[in-house]
C-alpha cells in the first residue's frame, strides 16, 4: 500500500542520512512553529499477524526520533536510551503516514527526559516518554 498524498508537496523533507535502523524506511522531517516533527510511511511489510502495524516498528521509530530531540538538547553529544515507556492507543495500518511530535521535559548533566505522541492522520495512536543518558566529554 502506498501513500495517498505526496509528503514533499506537504512540506516534509526526507532525511538523507540513510534509512532508519533495520531498513524500516526513510524518515521525514518538518519544522513547525512549535518545533520539529518526524514521520514515517507504514508499509505492508511492517504488519503483525493481525494485519496492523507491529508495535515494535512503532517503538523503533519512536526510539530513533526521540533520540533526535535528545541529541539536539545535548548539542550533538552521543546518547543512549535508558528507558522508553510506550502506550498504544490505537491501531496503525499500512499506508498510514505516522507523525511524531516530541519535547524535552527535563535535562540534567547526564540525563534527558523526553515525551512524544505519534499520530496517524487525526488519531493519536501512541504516547511515549523516556529517559536518555548523554555522554558528555570530560
Amino acid at each position: 500500500m502506498s501513500l495517498d498524498f505526496d509528503p514533499a508537496a506537504q512540506g516534509w523533507k526526507p532525511m538523507h542520512d540513510g534509512p532508519m535502523p533495520g531498513g524500516l524506511g526513510t524518515p521525514w522531517a518538518q519544522r513547525f512553529a512549535d518545533g520539529w516533527r518526524y514521520a514515517l510511511e507504514m508499509r505492508d511489510d511492517h504488519i503483525n499477524p493481525a494485519g496492523a502495524i507491529h508495535g515494535g516498528i512503532l517503538m523503533a521509530f519512536a526510539d530513533h526520533v526521540l533520540g533526535l530531540y535528545v541529541w539536539a538538547e545535548a548539542k550533538g553529544a552521543p546518547n543512549v536510551t535508558i528507558q522508553l515507556n510506550t502506550h498504544f492507543l490505537g491501531a496503525v495500518k499500512p499506508g498510514d503516514f505516522i507523525v511524531l511530535r516530541g519535547e524535552v521535559t527535563r535535562a540534567t548533566g547526564s540525563m534527558v527526559f523526553v515525551r512524544g505522541l505519534i499520530a496517524a492522520g487525526d488519531r493519536d495512536v501512541v504516547a511515549l516518554d523516556g529517559i536518555w543518558r548523554v555522554f558528555r566529554p570530560r
